[in-house]
């Protein structure tokens, strides 16, 4: 889900008091009381690190992307939108990180809740956008290169930020449940409501991306088999190529929702009560989908991989061999 946790256990955050009596009865949450020296939580240290190498695998892409002018193209920009957000949400969970244990503020902790929100849903956005660009260039072959599919590309991805960026004001503008602790969620300071939004918003992403991947897949069998009656007869690597598409289709959709679903699904169901470590549990996963996502949308792609050729080497080296690759190869 597009959430991201103040991750601060409540008995840790006020002097003198226990955590529901050492029976480990505590939801995420943001410190509001005086600071007072806490044990370090193995699951924030998890965290971190997993935002460490989501940070560091997806600056390098923004890097290529903005390094090398041959990547312009829509799918190009699709990927960048992908990493920026990716970036964004590394960094959100490190700064997350040292304002729990080093810089108690009631203020940054709600800043960085809603830098986190809007950096998970630009993500989740921007994986949608690209499977629209996919579905597109294959349905729409012909006309997918026109100035028309270019300007709706920027316009979907206009579109994305600009809900992302509302959904993380929402926390900072008050929608929180700081003064209102009956109405917290399993993500404090997120409200039931808030992450109840965000999780439907998820699932209804969720769905769209399933149906259009469902598309994608008729798509690629009916292009086979049309192949294959022009030359009256279906060859092995005709299935083959058929069959690693589909396989492909299925691993990316897969890793989304093993992702995020168990997170969106907690959001939903689980109730502030409930151990914490149910919510890290479910929220180390989601953040992963980060880190996998620059290896599966921009390293396996040739033009990429050629870029960081040059960018490494500082020569392309011709006995190196790339195949262009278009926005409907998966």
């Amino acid at each position: 889900m597009e959430t991201a946790a103040a991750l601060n256990e409540s008995g840790a955050a006020a002097p003198g008091l226990t955590a529901g009596g050492g029976s480990g009865n505590t939801s995420l949450e943001l410190s509001s009381r005086p600071p007072a020296p806490a044990a370090l939580n193995p699951w924030d240290v998890m965290l971190c690190v997993s935002g460490t190498a989501i940070a560091c695998e997806n600056a390098l892409v923004v890097a290529i992307i903005c390094y090398s002018p041959t990547l312009r193209s829509p799918m190009f920009v699709l990927v960048g939108s992908l990493a920026t957000a990716d970036l964004l949400a590394g960094l959100g969970l490190i700064l997350n990180f040292v304002f729990q244990y080093v810089i108690h503020s009631e203020t940054v902790s709600l800043l960085t809740v809603g830098f986190l929100v809007a950096s998970f849903t630009a993500s989740v956005s921007s994986l949608l956008a690209i499977t629209v660009d996919r579905y597109l260039s294959l349905y729409n072959a012909l006309t997918y290169y026109s100035e028309r599919t270019v300007l709706c590309i920027h316009t979907m991805l206009a579109g994305a930020w600009g809900v992302s960026l509302c959904l993380g004001l929402l926390p900072v503008l008050g929608w929180n449940c700081l003064h209102d602790h009956a109405a917290c969620s399993v993500v404090r300071p997120l409200t039931k409501s808030n992450v109840t939004l965000l999780s439907t918003s998820f699932f209804l992403i969720f769905l769209i991306m399933l149906h259009l991947y469902i598309e994608i897949c008729k798509i690629v069998c009916r292009h086979a088999h049309q192949i294959a009656l022009q030359q009256h007869f279906l060859t092995a690597s005709h299935y083959v190529a058929t069959k690693k598409g589909v396989s492909t289709l299925a691993i990316i959709l897969g890793t989304f929702g093993a992702s995020w679903l168990p997170f969106a699904i907690y959001c939903v169901v689980g109730d502030p009560d409930y151990p914490s470590v149910y919510t890290y549990a479910t929220l180390l996963p989601a953040t992963y989908n980060s880190m996998i996502n620059p290896i599966i949308y921009a390293y396996r792609n040739h033009e990429i991989q050629r870029s960081m050729w040059v960018l490494f080497c500082g020569c392309f080296q011709a006995k190196v061999s790339f195949r262009s690759r278009s926005p409907s190869d998966v």
